[in-house]
């Protein structure tokens, strides 16, 4: 069997775009405009190029080891007691060990769905005009349940329905422009829950799936490729998403306790017109060469 075709190519990526596109994953994985989509566009205004599915993931163990550190103790309290509810059942009501549980189900719907569609998400669903619309398209569902959303729920009422959907809304991100954390986001206010509350829940729901799409990704390139003589780049990528990221998430855990999303509805509206002016002006090609 040949080997599967990437979309864009890790080893093409030079240093300082390894440094702008490092960058740019920091900035934008935890808010709701699309880190892969931002990737994309950017990869595409250096080189004429999409650094590609691969290099994305990869760099997004970085962003996603931000996460770990910033929630430590609470993925540490809910591993812990996980465990301990194996051999002790009376402990499955401890909210812990239910998050434990929710995450792992949670994880689910995207594990599946990206497998089941993993070379369109390599190829198709890189096509800069399916980008657009999302961007714009999700960015006026996000302003919409934000508008009307109650925003009542905590964190603790949390249920085995809510999680799942979380799952399947997370599962959307597989197509650039529509943002995991805008579609958990989403999710979560459209089903009750405060701003911070679904952000949290979303970025825990996210280490499972980041983090086995980056390294899953890594072996890949390895196991075809060996070790590349030149994976400084993408080393140094994602160095700079880990700590632009960690500054990322303080930020934005303050903001939405206090403001709602129509900034970043405005701004995915904005970004998906100048995009389009792009694609319409041949300024950027929408399918990679």
């Amino acid at each position: 069997m040949g080997r599967r075709r990437r979309t864009g190519d890790t080893s093409d990526v030079g240093w300082l775009e390894a440094l702008i596109l490092g960058l740019v994953q920091g900035l934008t994985e935890f808010l709701p405009i699309s880190s892969s989509a931002h990737i994309s566009i950017v990869g595409r205004l250096i080189s004429g190029k999409d650094p590609g599915a691969a290099f994305t993931a990869i760099t997004q163990i970085g962003t996603e080891l931000a996460v770990v550190l910033y929630f430590a103790k609470d993925i540490g309290r809910i591993i812990s007691r996980w465990f301990k509810a194996l051999f002790r059942w009376e402990l499955q009501d401890d909210p812990d060990v239910r998050m434990g549980w929710l995450v792992i189900i949670g994880s689910i719907p995207i594990v599946v769905l990206g497998l089941l569609f993993q070379n369109q998400i390599e190829s198709v669903f890189r096509n800069l005009w399916l980008t657009v619309a999302m961007l714009a398209g999700f960015g006026l569902i996000i302003g919409l349940v934000d508008h009307f959303a109650k925003t009542e729920r905590t964190l603790e009422q949390i249920t085995w329905k809510h999680g799942i959907l979380f799952g399947l809304a997370q599962s959307l991100a597989l197509v650039p422009g529509v943002s995991r954390s805008g579609a958990t986001i989403a999710a979560g206010l459209a089903m009750g829950y405060k701003r911070e509350a679904a952000a949290r829940y979303g970025f825990l729901l996210a280490i499972p799936a980041v983090l086995g799409s980056g390294f899953y990704q890594l072996f890949d390139l390895i196991k075809d490729e060996g070790v590349p003589s030149d994976i400084g780049p993408i080393i140094l990528a994602t160095a700079i998403a880990f700590g632009v990221g960690l500054a990322v998430i303080h930020w934005l855990l303050r903001y939405i306790s206090t403001h709602d999303f129509k900034g970043f509805v405005i701004y995915r509206l904005a970004l998906a017109a100048v995009v389009a002016v792009l694609l319409l002006t041949g300024v950027v090609p929408a399918v990679s060469p």
